[in-house]
């Protein structure tokens, strides 16, 4: 493999049903993912613990399930025997839920994801992991390119981060074809809400469905460059059929820079007056994030781009079609 900061295509795989893995299957991104690989024939394997998936998400989808935990080696070894490709997804995220249970986060994220490396490796197969744009934490230029310098502010931007450091260090030491996307503030159907350290979107939108006061942690400047799930899966799918490496992470994101006021102001159209109610900002979370999507585009040409309108628009229609979830 090529690793002077060039791409590495390589052939596409052959016709005959391939055997891929999701770890974190059962989640947010994850579901979403396997949504698609079963709508386009792949046989799916998905390896989640449930302990923040939901079997809802991907009972109705033609795919095998085991209930089995990253952290447990032996028993997810035996899971993923037979598979030919790892989409690893499973993470316990947020970065508040980070700072209150910091030893959860390193172990699940960058233990896991160890465990996940080593059974690609013995098994000769490729991991597509994802990351977060977390990692570039103290670092406030914008936008964001993949070789600026990193320093997390939470635990799990910091678990991130070690995980990444494995994944590029299995390509060095063992040849291996891993690839690394860091993604943005990914939001859109089947992104839970019903929590307290759920994504601002969802949680927003709940809360305008319910009537609630919506909270804002600071005062609403904070930029994010959000990105809508299908545009993150068709990359992941792509990265699979064309079996895409690199030697550096990859930001996933499209160059978006919404401030959250903005995004407010996109609610009231659904929901109109909405009550608001401002607290002080939280430890560890970023303040702007907005990604250079140069490389992103090089690497995944002619991508079908969906716009924070647009795709603001449909994940508030799944979540009032599906307000119980």
């Amino acid at each position: 493999m090529n690793l002077n900061g060039k791409t590495q295509l390589l052939p596409l795989y052959a016709c005959e049903v391939m055997k891929v893995a999701v770890t974190g299957g059962a989640g947010f991104i994850g579901s979403n993912l396997v949504q698609r690989l079963c709508l386009e024939g792949y046989e799916v394997l998905v390896i989640d613990d449930f302990s923040t998936g939901l079997m809802s998400n991907i009972e109705k989808y033609d795919c095998k399930i085991a209930k089995v935990s990253i952290l447990e080696k032996s028993d997810l070894e035996k899971a993923l025997l037979g598979s030919e490709y790892i989409f690893h997804l499973a993470a316990v995220g947020s970065v508040p839920r980070s700072i209150k249970q910091p030893e959860k986060a390193i172990s699940v994220n960058t233990i896991g994801t160890f465990n996940v490396l080593e059974f690609a490796r013995k098994t000769g197969i490729s991991v597509l992991f994802s990351s977060s744009s977390s990692v570039y934490g103290l670092n406030q230029e914008l936008p964001k390119k993949e070789k600026m310098w990193t320093q997390p502010l939470s635990p799990y931007a910091a678990s991130k981060l070690g995980a990444e450091a494995l994944v590029t260090s299995y390509n060095h030491s063992y040849a291996m074809a891993n690839l690394v996307l860091r993604f943005f503030n990914v939001y859109g159907p089947k992104q839970r809400s019903d929590h307290d350290y759920a994504a601002v979107i969802p949680k927003w939108i709940r809360q305008g469905i319910q009537g609630k006061t919506i909270e804002i942690f600071g005062d609403g400047s904070a930029t994010r460059d959000f990105t809508y799930v299908d545009i993150v899966v068709d990359i992941m799918i792509k990265a699979l059929e064309r079996k895409i490496t690199h030697d550096t992470p990859i930001n996933v994101a499209t160059g978006n820079s919404i401030q959250l006021l903005e995004l407010i102001d996109e609610l009231k159209k659904s929901f109109g007056s909405l009550s608001i109610r401002h607290s002080k900002e939280r430890v560890g979370d970023v303040k702007n994030s907005q990604n250079d999507p140069t490389l992103l585009n090089k690497i995944f040409p002619n991508l079908e781009l969906v716009s924070f309108r647009e795709g603001l628009s449909k994940t508030i229609e799944w979540n009032r079609e599906n307000a119980n979830f």
